[in-house]
């Protein structure tokens, strides 16, 4: 009876059931993410359930992590949310862990979990949990919230993309806000935590469509979502070994615009400042239109006329350039909207061949 909604679904029954039951999963992370998937796959009925997260209850922590209560600030986050979850079902078993995760730890905490979530709020954390899960083919629910926004997506799945396809390389310290600076809304880590333990319980159960392939995109503030597509790169898939560290960095605050956004804002005849980032060599034997050359090892944020009232858009061949080059300009020109472009040249020729693209050959 305690699963007779769920088994009564088209499509689910019991069959999705059991595999719910049979199911491992680990969730990294007991915070705003994390308490919103540690509880529905508890009252879902996963049947393991390992939960790792080395911090305590702060205040600053109740207006999102509302699991927790006031008279449980200073205690273990872990230990206070397996106790209240096994109140919620008794037939769930759970495994915590007390502690960080770390290039130590990893593939010997994940090798016994059948889906890993990424319920954290550092870059290092991701790329780590990314690594590990490459390496042990463990498929990765991503989640990731600030101020207003959110982002999921599913990696590693079916040979789908990683979370290094996405972003190929993290930020340096410093160059961004930290999160705890930047904020959030409340509510945005519950509806993107609920996000993430949907996509799980797809990969588990094989029942309709995850992201995997895709980030969507929650603007909270607008009451607006949209889907990028993501492409995999072979080369983010051969992974053999973690590295002996992981660079503590911040949250990335870069927007990223998809180029199936900027061909609609070409065809539209919309206003915006294209700024390519790839060295004159690259930008000569191909570039879009109106667009002006700036390599990035001769970017000066300062030295940049900027136009506020308009998009500028930072472009070069993949995205990892061009995603630190908005950095540098967001440092300098806060207010302005800046956006990187998610897979650069590549995904542009790939889904609009020779579309808006100059040549040398032109002058």
């Amino acid at each position: 009876m305690r699963y007779i909604r769920q088994t009564q679904l088209a499509n689910f029954g019991e069959v999705a059931q059991q595999k719910l039951r049979d199911a491992k999963v680990l969730v990294v992370g007991a915070g705003g993410l994390g308490v919103p998937v540690l509880q529905y796959l508890t009252g879902m009925g996963v049947g393991t359930l390992g939960v790792i997260d080395m911090d305590t209850i702060s205040l600053s922590n109740l207006h999102r992590q509302v699991l927790y209560s006031e008279n449980e600030v200073g205690q273990s986050k872990v230990v206070t949310v397996v106790d209240k979850l096994k109140a919620l079902n008794g037939e769930v078993k759970f495994q915590f862990y007390n502690e960080a995760i770390t290039p130590q730890n990893a593939l010997a905490i994940i090798q016994d979990y059948d889906v890993v979530i990424d319920a954290t709020d550092n870059f290092s954390t991701r790329y780590l949990l990314n690594d590990a899960c490459v390496i042990l083919n463990k498929p990765l629910i991503y989640g990731a919230v600030q101020q207003y926004e959110g982002h999921v997506s599913v990696f590693n799945y079916n040979g789908g993309p990683t979370y290094r396809c996405l972003y190929p390389t993290p930020p340096s310290a410093g160059e961004i806000p930290d999160c705890n600076t930047a904020g959030v809304l409340g509510v945005v880590p519950g509806i993107v935590g609920c996000q993430q333990a949907l996509q799980a319980i797809k990969v588990i159960t094989g029942v309709g469509q995850t992201l995997s392939g895709y980030l969507q995109i929650f603007d909270f503030l607008q009451d607006d979502q949209y889907k990028m597509k993501l492409k995999a790169n072979p080369l983010n898939q051969q992974i053999t070994a973690l590295l002996p560290n992981y660079e503590a960095v911040a949250c990335n605050t870069v927007s990223l615009l998809s180029v199936e956004e900027l061909y609609g804002w070409y065809e539209t005849g919309k206003a915006f400042q294209l700024i390519d980032v790839r060295e004159p060599a690259e930008f000569e034997e191909g570039h879009l239109a109106g667009a002006v050359s700036i390599p990035l090892m001769q970017l000066n944020p300062a030295e940049v006329a900027i136009n506020a009232h308009i998009p500028v858009v930072m472009l070069c061949e993949k995205g990892a350039r061009s995603n630190k080059a908005a950095q540098m300009l967001q440092k300098q020109y806060p207010q302005a909207g800046i956006y990187s472009v998610l897979g650069g040249m590549y995904y542009w020729q790939d889904e609009f061949e020779e579309e808006y693209l100059v040549h040398k050959s032109v002058y």
